[in-house]
């Protein structure tokens, strides 16, 4: 039967009840062109109750902070006007029957200094990642960024924190702490990309002991069950970033101690690109993690709908995430119940503005 389907399922993510487990993959869409990078009812707000139907919204991306910014038009949960405009955000989302958590964004050496009046992105180390950024001005290559001292990792955690506040205060139902896919948390993790000598650099421990700061500040301004962070394990050859023999003992090592929280969920990615040739990488990712995470697992990468279903039936995660499809189905859990096709994305306007290509999908009729 259609609707025994195990993505159909209800779930209770702690103390929030999700009707079903498709969970809508934090993307970024780049339509706070404004100058206040201000997230708007008209534009995110009907975009997201488009899609209120996903058993939980998970935010694009939204700076902590003026200097975790590194891509155009993304928004921020950092101003009070930014704060208000996602408010009407949630809003709108809720009176829709959703659930939503913003995803908490630093870039790190990911960024440009256009972006910071030519000041240089702050980074573990001062390695330059040897990619792209996109900025203002169209794509251009990074730069060796800055890196940064004990007190810009304090002040760093402590937006994080505000950030967390921030989102509470705008009616967010939890956060999602981008810990992953090569930005500020995962390029302290990678040894490759932090050569610190400091408490920060050199052990595993060390490497990690950011994240956990960060969870530990959030939790006293917010819920600790309504706290969800995103890891990437085999990232490799994407932002600068490339594995060693460190990697997954390191990611072993911090999701053993995420048992140590009562977080909402930990949303893992599959490996981005074919890592079946590099040393060291794990190619099924949810299998290896599902047995050490003790709480509840969102997996994520390239997830149809047949593979959704499976991974949930073999037991290897909780609930699963899927980005493009959401782009250009914003009743994506209604054509997996109808078992209905999926309309295709245009990639042309991911990060455009306006409602082209963002809220002009139509549901489907079938």
């Amino acid at each position: 039967m259609k609707n025994e389907q195990a993505l159909l399922q209800p779930y209770r993510l702690n103390d929030l009840e999700l009707p079903n487990r498709v969970v809508m993959a934090p993307m970024t869409r780049s339509r706070a062109n404004n100058r206040g990078n201000i997230p708007t009812a008209a534009l995110q707000g009907e975009y997201y109750a488009q899609r209120a139907s996903a058993g939980l919204i998970i935010s694009e991306g939204s700076q902590v902070s003026e200097r975790a910014v590194g891509y155009i038009n993304t928004p921020g949960i950092y101003s009070k006007e930014q704060v208000e405009g996602w408010k009407e955000v949630t809003k709108k989302v809720h009176e829709a029957n959703g659930r939503i958590f913003i995803q908490l964004w630093h870039v790190g050496r990911m960024s440009h200094p256009d972006f910071h009046k030519g000041e240089l992105p702050l980074a573990p180390s001062a390695i330059n990642p040897n990619a792209q950024s996109f900025t203002p001005d169209g794509l251009k290559n990074t730069v060796t960024p800055k890196e940064m001292t004990v007190a810009e990792i304090k002040t760093t955690i402590n937006d994080f924190a505000i950030a967390a506040k921030n989102a509470m205060d705008a009616g967010f139902d939890g956060v999602e702490i981008h810990s992953s896919n090569g930005y500020l948390f995962h390029q302290f993790f990678n040894a490759t990309s932090n050569h610190r000598k400091d408490a920060y650099g050199g052990s595993i421990e060390n490497r990690a002991r950011i994240l956990f700061e960060t969870i530990d500040a959030i939790k006293k301004v917010m819920p600790e069950n309504r706290i969800g962070l995103r890891l990437n394990p085999s990232l490799h050859g994407v932002f600068g970033m490339t594995m060693d023999e460190e990697t997954i003992p390191t990611f072993d090592y911090i999701i053993h101690k995420l048992n140590n929280y009562t977080l909402a969920y930990l949303h893992l990615s599959e490996p981005f690109t074919d890592v079946s040739e590099v040393p060291h990488a794990v190619i099924q990712i949810a299998k290896r993690y599902r047995p050490i995470f003790k709480g509840t697992l969102i997996i994520n990468t390239a997830f149809n709908q047949e593979k959704g279903n499976a991974v949930i039936e073999a037991g290897d995660a909780d609930l699963v995430a899927f980005g493009k499809p959401f782009v250009s189905n914003p009743d994506l859990v209604e054509r997996f119940s109808k078992n209905s096709p999926l309309t295709d994305w245009d990639k042309d306007t991911f990060y455009t503005s306006g409602a082209k290509g963002y809220l002009d999908y139509e549901k489907s009729s079938k």
